[in-house]
């Protein structure tokens, strides 16, 4: 019998990868990156600027499952963040260059992207998993920020 949803450690392999190489490409480390899946697959990069109008906090670049990518600055803990810029677009897996120039570009103040994100989209495990096998490595690693080891 086949199994519905993936196994949650492709799920993870995969989005950990495909964060990678965005993280790569905005020009963060490794150690600056958080993949979780969960009841909802998220993923975090703790960017090196600040943002001209909060500048004792840090800017952050999340995406999720349901909402893509989204740069926002980080505000005290009990607060919600501040978001800046929502990536546009239905592509919730969009090339990790062209992330890299939403950043670059909400960064340096032009309007990129949307205000706001849209509708959550309804993308089951299974087709996410599917597009993230591209960036899928022959060499496992440690997804970081999560305490599970990628399948050997």
């Amino acid at each position: 019998m086949e199994h519905v949803e993936p196994d949650t450690r492709t799920l993870e392999r995969g989005l950990s990868e495909y964060v990678g190489a965005v993280a790569a490409a905005v020009g963060v480390p490794d150690e600056s990156m958080t993949v979780e899946i969960s009841d909802t697959a998220t993923a975090y990069l703790g960017l090196p600027g600040r943002w001209r109008d909060r500048p004792d906090h840090d800017v952050m670049l999340v995406w999720s499952e349901r909402r893509g990518w989204s740069l926002a600055v980080e505000t005290d803990p009990g607060d919600a963040p501040v978001l800046i810029a929502h990536y546009g677009g239905d592509d919730l897996v969009p090339p990790p260059g062209a992330v890299a120039r939403f950043v670059a570009g909400a960064v340096a103040g032009h309007h990129t992207g949307r205000e706001r994100p849209g509708p959550a989209t309804a993308l089951t495990r299974r087709s996410l998993t599917e597009r993230l096998k591209p960036y899928l490595r022959r060499s496992p690693r440690l997804c970081p920020g999560s305490s599970t080891r990628s399948a050997p």
